[in-house]
């Protein structure tokens, strides 16, 4: 790996493929309400007490991931574009503990209809990165498979409530 302050990092992609037992409408509602998104967010029992979506492009995210240990993990946004209920991209950047970003990543998520299920396809790409996100990088498909089991187990249980 580079040691600039900013490097790009081209390899550092991640495609994730689930199948829901849902409509894609209620699918793309759990990626897109922001109280939907609070639930399942982040890695197993992490929990997030502020999650804001401004769902339009331009629009602003901000979620506060907050850790077993109560740690908080910032994180900010842009949507680039929401064309519902068929795709959402965004870029996304974790900040250090001075609020400056420490990586950036550019989210593509689809979503396909499939005999009243849902495809979705995730791709993540690390566009800029600092030195001192390597471990966080190093976890994100951890952290990201981690995330959709919980949104598969949320939109297993909240169907009714999502409609």
């Amino acid at each position: 790996m580079a040691t600039g302050s900013i490097m790009a990092s081209e390899e550092r992609e991640l495609v994730l493929t689930r199948v829901f037992d849902a409509p894609r409408d209620l699918v793309f509602k759990a990626w897109t309400d922001p109280n939907c998104v609070a639930m399942w967010w982040g890695p197993h029992r992490f929990t997030n007490p502020v999650c804001e979506l401004d769902l339009r492009p331009g629009g602003a995210i901000l979620i506060h991931m907050r850790g077993p240990d109560g740690t908080v993990y910032p994180m900010t946004g842009v949507f680039q574009e929401v064309v519902e209920p068929e795709r959402i991209v965004f870029t996304s950047a974790a900040l250090d503990d001075k609020g400056t970003p420490m990586f950036e990543v550019l989210t593509t998520v689809t979503f396909t209809e499939q005999n009243g299920k849902t495809k979705q396809t995730m791709r993540a790409r690390v566009i800029k990165m600092t030195p001192q996100a390597a471990p966080y990088v190093a976890g994100m498909e951890q952290g990201w498979t981690q995330s959709l089991e919980r949104l598969t187990a949320y939109v297993a249980t909240h169907a009714k409530e999502l409609r």
